[in-house]
């Protein structure tokens, strides 16, 4: 029996990713953070939208899928600009760790990592302190050096495009709402019986240790259960066009 939830949903989907195309072609191409620097021409403040090697859209279309969506400055009084948080995902180029990073400013660093670590089974100092604590001591993130250079490593192959909206931090935040809305339209949480896109068997993210990341199919562990807003569409229409 067709399932109208679920036709409505492939036709938002379907039309979301058509967006992202137009997206995609006033910036000239996807980028990867294993090429994209400070120098480049970023926007003050924007909405960012990973892809991941090897995840490919399998019901809704062709082409890679989506796998994180995420903004920054959303309290009041934040000054993030988007190329530092995308730097804090990047990691270290130089300095005494090169490739290394901080997760501990990054939550996508800190799912990859665990994932990497119940992934490949591993122990040690970066598997005890990985994501403790706020701040960790020296010795901490020296352990934890190996890890964040992998973590690095797996993140700066990922694809992305960004769309500028310089609205000012707080509650009603343009950039949050098209952040949650989307990563509400492409979560699998509300249709794991028959999602759409879902995750290819050797994802990353089946190992990840928040059930949102797991469950979603993306690198985020909020809004993945709510239910995306009628009009979200029109409104990211407008802002890419």
């Amino acid at each position: 029996m067709f399932d109208p939830e679920f036709g409505t949903s492939l036709r938002d989907i379907r039309r979301f990713y058509d967006l992202l195309d137009r997206l995609e072609a006033k910036l000239g191409r996807k980028r990867t953070l294993a090429t994209a620097d400070g120098r480049m021409s970023w926007p003050t403040r924007g909405v960012y939208f990973f892809f991941e090697p090897g995840e490919v859209r399998s019901t809704s279309g062709t082409g890679l899928r989506v796998v994180r969506i995420g903004t920054h400055a959303l309290k009041v009084g934040a000054r993030t600009k988007l190329w530092g948080r995308l730097r804090h995902h990047r990691g270290r180029v130089g300095g005494a760790h090169p490739g290394g990073g901080n997760h501990r400013a990054s939550v996508f660093r800190k799912h990859v990592g665990r994932a990497l670590i119940r992934r490949d089974h591993l122990s040690g100092p970066a598997a005890e302190t990985w994501g403790v604590r706020s701040n960790a001591p020296r010795a901490a993130r020296e352990g934890e050096y190996p890890l964040e250079r992998a973590v690095s490593q797996h993140i700066r192959s990922m694809p992305f495009l960004w769309i500028g909206v310089d609205d000012e931090p707080g509650p009603e935040s343009m950039r949050g709402y098209i952040e949650r809305n989307a990563i509400a339209l492409l979560s699998s949480c509300l249709t794991r019986e028959a999602p759409i896109d879902p995750p290819s068997a050797a994802w990353l993210g089946h190992h990840a240790a928040s059930e949102g990341v797991r469950l979603s199919g993306l690198w985020n562990s909020n809004h993945v259960r709510e239910r995306c807003q009628l009009g979200f569409l029109d409104v990211l229409e407008k802002h890419i066009a």
